[in-house]
């Protein structure tokens, strides 16, 4: 008898230990919480989002960084369960750096990168030897050139891919300075250099309008620009959580939508991608 109580003593306790270790549920029991990764939560994109996911019984909960590297970790630690803040490619660079095993699950936006200056109104005013910056993480470094290229600038190699970099360049008739610096760092150095290749979304948070204020912007439309489509990642395991899902699903409602214009200036296009659509995409890379 003393043993069958010992036993039931025990698992009373392991029981307890793991709906207390449990942290898919809110202190009222009622809602799954869902951790999100995010780089920046100004605008009226995630308040909007969250009341639509509380109303489906989902409880978003925001975890903000201040570096690109940091929430793929944290997804690949748990930290997290998914993050939103990255396009298809820096994904798959950060993955084969890092042997992560993490995945696209939906696509949120795709935002133009642009080149900015305080000096200059147009391309064509960039002189021999200027200054441009450019962001130094592989996906967007290459983005960045090829930004350079379509502008006139510089020649690549035919062989540059999505992860070229600056030794891949082989005409530069303007001898110009290519500084690739952290991305976040982009727009502070605009009084040092003629111009700098700056992300969409680190531009909207250093104040700019990101479709008026570029001297040269990317184009959306150009079927080459897919693999810097935004979205939001997951570990391979979790690619089919109904509740992650649901929270995409939510993401390109007619409200959501009409709030990333809003909250871009228009600098932000929703797109809608399957996600056996991205996964084909993210695996050709």
């Amino acid at each position: 008898m003393k043993k069958w109580f010992s036993i039931l003593v025990v698992l009373i306790a392991v029981s307890t230990l793991v709906a207390c270790g449990s942290d898919t549920t809110s202190d009222s029991g009622d809602d799954v919480v869902v951790k999100i990764g995010v780089t920046g939560t100004d605008g009226e994109v995630w308040p909007i989002l969250k009341e639509k996911a509380k109303a489906e019984g989902i409880e978003i909960e925001l975890v903000e960084f201040s570096d690109y590297t940091l929430p793929n970790q944290a997804l690949a630690n748990g930290d997290i369960d998914i993050n939103s803040f990255q396009h298809i490619a820096f994904l798959a660079q950060f993955n084969e750096e890092n042997n992560l095993d993490l995945v696209p699950i939906g696509a949120t936006v795709i935002a133009p990168m642009g080149l900015y200056s305080e000096k200059l109104s147009d391309v064509n005013e960039i002189k021999e030897g200027d200054k441009i910056a450019i962001p130094d993480d592989p996906s967007n470094q290459a983005r960045a050139l090829k930004l350079l290229e379509s502008a006139g600038l510089i020649t690549l190699a035919d062989d540059f891919g999505l992860f070229g970099d600056p030794s891949k360049i082989v005409d530069n008739p303007k001898n110009l300075e290519i500084l690739p610096i952290v991305a976040q760092q982009t727009p502070r150095v605009l009084p040092d250099v003629a111009a700098s290749v700056i992300n969409n979304g680190v531009a909207g948070q250093a104040g700019f309008d990101p479709v008026k204020d570029p001297i040269y912007l990317e184009d959306a439309n150009d079927p080459n620009a897919i693999p810097y489509v935004n979205i939001f990642a997951a570990r391979s395991r979790d690619q089919d959580n109904e509740v992650y899902q649901k929270i995409v699903e939510l993401y390109h409602e007619e409200d959501v939508v009409k709030a990333v214009e809003a909250d871009t200036n228009g600098g932000s296009i929703v797109v809608d991608l399957s996600k056996d659509e991205l996964l084909e995409q993210f695996g050709g890379l």
